[in-house]
């Protein structure tokens, strides 16, 4: 599933296909990913409109468009999204942030620049999807791999190129002015004041407690079992029984553990990530890793160093 780094990739991709194009067609036929709204009423309330910004907050994306009462174009990559860019038919290299070396390259996924048109980010690539995905596109025409329906909406630009949300389980959603309020400070931009005071409080498992949207938005199941083992705290204990210097301290790691995983390409690449299966032990001392449910999703962690109550 998506989490904060691989949303943070997908909205810098945004951001360079769309930012300062006008959009000038839409495919928001798609009647499950984009309701409430019909087919056509995201297209008549937008085409025709400058894209000025694309911002994020957790795991919600969204775009700002020109004009008077211009609506807000949310975006929400669900559990297998991606945002896909086509540049326009027949011109290669549309995209890359970098050498594309590898087909993953901090957090975008980019073909080689003779022969891709595209560029894609979001729901991380299995090794098979990696291979039909790297497939060169062929003769000019953009072509993504599978079935053509997991284009669930699309965006055509002025200058030719076209921005998907490509979705196999038809969980992403589009929706125009999304209501964000219910949602917590982004966990890149809350400050450690307001972590203290919204972490540190209630006897929930400090695991459910960070991955409460409300609390903070964008932590997710791999991000806090990756930033918690970081920083050699246990999902169980309660986030009250926290001192305001440990409270502090974790809020530096989540912030650090949070902007390794977009360099690093996503939170599957993290450090403890590969060891959160049956018989693994924890990288950093060896004890055995130990699995259960926290705040009713899968968690691992380290049953030397994460242990609650305290041994010893």
């Amino acid at each position: 599933m998506p989490e904060l780094p691989e949303v943070e990739a997908a909205r810098a991709l945004a951001e360079r296909w769309t930012v300062g194009r006008t959009i000038v067609g839409v495919d928001d036929g798609d009647e499950w990913v984009n309701r409430p709204h019909p087919p056509g009423e995201i297209a008549a309330a937008i085409t025709g409109r400058k894209v000025l910004e694309v911002g994020r907050i957790g795991k919600s994306m969204w775009m700002d468009l020109d004009g008077p009462d211009a609506p807000r174009l949310g975006l929400h990559l669900g559990m297998a999204g991606r945002l896909v860019g086509l540049g326009p038919e027949g011109v290669g290299g549309a995209t890359a942030v970098g050498p594309a070396d590898g087909l993953y390259f901090k957090g975008i996924d980019v073909l080689d620049e003779d022969d891709g048109l595209f560029g894609s980010a979001g729901e991380p690539l299995t090794a098979a999807e990696r291979a039909a995905w790297s497939m060169p596109v062929r003769s000019g025409q953009r072509q993504l791999p599978g079935d053509g329906s997991w284009s669930r909406f699309a965006l055509d630009l002025d200058d030719g190129g076209r921005l998907i949300l490509f979705d196999k389980r038809r969980l992403g959603r589009v929706r125009l002015n999304p209501d964000l309020s219910s949602l917590g400070p982004d966990a890149l931009l809350i400050t450690e004041d307001e972590f203290v005071a919204r972490v540190g409080k209630g006897a929930a498992p400090l695991k459910a407690r960070l991955m409460d949207q409300a609390t903070i938005a964008g932590v997710g199941n791999l991000l806090c079992d990756e930033l918690l083992w970081q920083a050699a705290q246990p999902p169980l204990r309660p986030a009250n029984d926290l001192a305001e210097d440990e409270l502090r301290e974790l809020h530096a790691t989540m912030v650090a553990s949070t902007r390794e995983a977009i360099h690093r390409g996503g939170v599957h690449l993290g450090d403890v990530i590969a060891y959160r299966k049956k018989g693994e032990h924890c990288p950093r001392c060896g004890a055995e890793m130990v699995k259960a449910a926290v705040g009713g999703r899968t968690t691992w962690w380290c049953s030397r160093e994460q242990a609650w109550p305290e041994s010893g």
